[in-house]
């Protein structure tokens, strides 16, 4: 049996996909749909079919889950930023926890993962310290601005995203009321007209400081200095920035940025230690599972005080300074040269003096200071990106035989690839924890500690 583009089918969503999707079976077709949650009876239409399985859009829930819940946001279904609201939070870190050991057992190859309980959230909401609004217009010609809809630039109009701190609404209504006053037009992406294309919003969680950067197709914003005083009247207002993007890309912000009052930067802390976050900064979007996360980390590196530590792909050297604190001696290795500048004022800035941090790849960086220099590791933490870490940073590490490995990882697929081939080589898999950095979403970050054999 195969189903039909448009076809409606009745059907018990019994799994959940690794992007959100309910999974339901019918005549042992399998069918995806969006918005179910496991346990409900729904009625689906199928949007594209293919010889074995469909994807479909949820039409009705017949008989909810008792895992359903009401979202908070009213965007939730269209914007492609929540895939899981409608998932009660428990749920939710079940989920993620089977994903990890899912991947663990199929990609990696563990029989028996050695799983400590997820490190979940206090508050599954308002928790994202980072928020990046694209500006736009609606069809009957308003200036909106909110998120894109899943897999489509197409914005869902919203001010009140439940994920982000409230002073973002205050500080969107005072933009587009300036530019709605002055009728400065909103960057359009087909015919690269428009000036206003982004507004990006920093809070420090710790510190209360508030940064505004607005992206520009231009170097100048019509009346300026009035905007500036509408947004100084937010408390806590510290920052207030334009950066320049003239190119037609879907990247966010370019590289030229211009202070229009305030400090070019905001200052916030993880664990007490103090960090400096510019536009252009990457900073962990949820400071205070970030704290448990590194603080988790940290616990699996099991520091005395004499160790050597390569912290790999360190980015503003937050790890690194965390580890600074108990290790004899910290590197870190970054690719892009303006972290490595911001890691190295967050250690001064900290008075953190045991640190050294590298510009460059780390399968390059790390081979070179092992083999040319014979710099060597007691510990070795990574934090990759998605993609996970290079096949000559494996090898390396191999060669340089650390007493422990500790892996951070935003993809637990590539994580159980890693860890298959550094336990292959005589690495023992300790421990596992999961941390939920990202509730409402599909996205986990997973903390995995090895030891040599």
């Amino acid at each position: 049996m195969k189903f039909q583009k448009n076809e409606l089918v009745r059907l018990k969503i019994e799994d959940c996909g690794v992007d959100g999707q309910g999974i339901g079976r019918a005549d042992g077709f399998t069918v995806f749909v969006k918005d179910g949650v496991i346990g409900d009876t729904v009625t689906a239409r199928i949007v594209k079919a293919k010889k074995t399985y469909a994807y479909a859009r949820l039409e009705e829930v017949i008989e909810p889950s008792p895992f359903r819940v009401e979202p908070k946001c009213p965007c939730a279904r269209p914007c492609g930023g929540c895939q899981l609201q409608a998932l009660s939070y428990d749920r939710q870190l079940d989920f993620k926890t089977e994903r990890v050991r899912g991947h663990l057992e199929r990609i990696g190859g563990f029989s028996k993962v050695p799983m400590e309980p997820i490190i979940g959230m206090e508050e599954p909401y308002f928790y994202r310290n980072k928020a990046q609004f694209p500006v736009g217009k609606s069809r009957d010609g308003r200036i909106i601005t909110g998120f894109y809809a899943g897999r489509t630039h197409t914005i869902v109009e919203n001010r009140d995203c439940v994920l982000g701190v409230p002073e973002n609404r205050q500080v969107l209504d005072r933009v587009i009321g300036h530019m709605e006053r002055f009728h400065i037009p909103p960057y359009e992406e087909t015919t690269g007209k428009g000036l206003v294309r982004h507004i990006l919003i920093r809070y420090g969680f710790f510190t209360g400081e508030i940064m505004v950067c607005l992206v520009l197709n231009g170097d100048r914003l019509p009346h300026a200095s009035l905007l500036v005083e509408a947004l100084r009247e937010i408390p806590g207002m510290t920052s207030i920035m334009v950066n320049v993007n003239r190119k037609q890309t879907n990247v966010i912000l370019g590289e030229s940025l211009l202070l229009l009052w305030g400090k070019p930067y905001i200052t916030d802390t993880i664990g007490g230690i103090s960090f400096q976050i510019s536009p252009l900064s990457f900073y962990q979007v949820n400071p205070r599972q970030t704290g448990r996360l590194y603080a988790k980390a940290l616990e699996y590196a099991d520091l005395h005080g004499e160790e050597t530590v390569w912290d790999l792909y360190c980015g503003i050297g937050t790890i690194s300074l965390f580890l600074a604190q108990r290790a004899g001696f910290v590197r870190g290795v970054e690719v892009v040269p303006a972290a490595i500048e911001n890691a190295r004022q967050n250690a001064r800035r900290n008075g953190i003096e045991n640190v050294e941090f590298f510009v460059g790849k780390a399968e390059e960086v790390l081979p070179e200071e092992y083999r040319r220099n014979g710099v060597y590791a007691d510990v070795i933490v990574v934090d990759p990106p998605r993609k996970g870490c290079d096949e000559r940073v494996l090898s390396t590490m191999e060669e340089m035989s650390p007493r422990r490995i500790v892996y951070v990882s935003c993809d637990s697929a590539t994580l159980a690839r890693d860890l298959k081939y550094l336990c292959a080589r005589g690495y023992i898999l300790e421990k596992v924890c999961p941390v939920d950095q990202f509730a409402q979403t599909v996205e986990v970050e997973t903390v995995a500690k090895l030891r040599r054999g």
